[in-house]
């Protein structure tokens, strides 16, 4: 049975100022994760899901990810001479994971812009959208636990994330029902609303499979919040035309689009790898005897 999605974009196009200066010639995507990128992670999601086709939505300082993915032969011959076959073998393993298609946003006018520029890839079928910010650690993979859902009930789904009342301000937001254990038929949503004005505290987080019929809506949206196209916005009218579900899914999420979500992914991750766990745990300790608040 083919798998209920075969694409997936990536918008990596925005200019990742929660981290300036490191960000003014890295690419946010690019800042390592342990032992990887943090867009790693996000295709690797993406590949356990079903999907073969790597949709990367890129802007003028974000060439690093689409060389990341690409052979680098002299990088390879190196390895090949000092007899590190392992490594190269990995670096190898990069560009023969799938097919990477690189699109360019002119402009950053918002994450509904970014999606609507990968209409020339993913406009004939349904597509995943990840946002490469949130790294979600799950089995199966949060995109292919939106995935079956979509391919049992249709239609386009979004991932869901109950979070406290006084951080709905940060997200998108949708009021919606509840039809099945953890699945919703999204009914509104409303971006980053005004506190204490919320409809639930159910969180937009990104993951989404996408019907293609959001792409004339994007098209047609004027600027919303912010002055950017939202995506949220062009969701709430598809909701006019087609289902829309909810998935409170099932994993641990990092937001690694703060540094306090970055600095906490990379040490909880760390601990669980093999060769740092210990060295995590001395460093943390001896950091906590020299900065005791006074």
């Amino acid at each position: 049975m083919p798998n209920a999605i075969q694409k997936c974009l990536f918008p990596v196009a925005g200019l990742g100022t929660r981290f300036l200066p490191a960000t003014k010639e890295i690419a946010k995507e690019m800042l390592p994760l342990v032992d990887r990128p943090i867009i790693a992670y996000g295709v690797d999601e993406a590949l356990s899901s079903g999907c073969r086709d790597m949709v990367m939505i890129t802007g003028r300082t974000k060439k690093a990810i689409e060389d990341y993915f690409d052979r680098s032969f002299e990088l390879e011959e190196m390895l090949k001479a000092r007899d590190r076959t392992d490594l190269r073998d990995e670096i190898v393993s990069l560009s023969e994971l799938a097919n990477f298609i690189c699109l360019r946003q002119s402009q950053p006018l918002g994450l509904g812009h970014a999606v609507l520029c990968g209409e020339p890839v993913c406009g004939g079928e349904h597509f995943g959208v990840i946002l490469p910010d949130d790294v979600m650690i799950a089995d199966p993979p949060v995109l292919a636990q939106l995935a079956s859902v979509h391919k049992k009930l249709g239609g386009s789904v979004i991932a869901l994330e109950e979070v406290p009342p006084e951080e709905t301000s940060r997200y998108g937001v949708v009021r919606a029902s509840e039809k099945y254990a953890g699945v919703f038929a999204v009914e509104d949503m409303v971006e980053k609303p005004v506190p204490g004005t919320a409809p639930s505290n159910l969180a937009i987080m990104g993951r989404y499979v996408l019907s293609p019929a959001i792409f004339p809506i994007l098209a047609g949206l004027g600027a919303g919040r912010g002055g950017e196209i939202q995506l949220t916005d062009g969701i709430k009218e598809l909701l006019k035309h087609e289902p829309v579900w909810g998935v409170i899914f099932s994993g641990k999420r990092y937001d690694c689009g703060t540094q306090p979500g970055w600095l906490s992914a990379n040490i909880q991750l760390a601990m669980g790898h093999p060769e740092l766990r210990e060295v995590v745990l001395q460093a943390v300790e001896e950091a906590a005897r020299q900065h005791v608040p006074r």
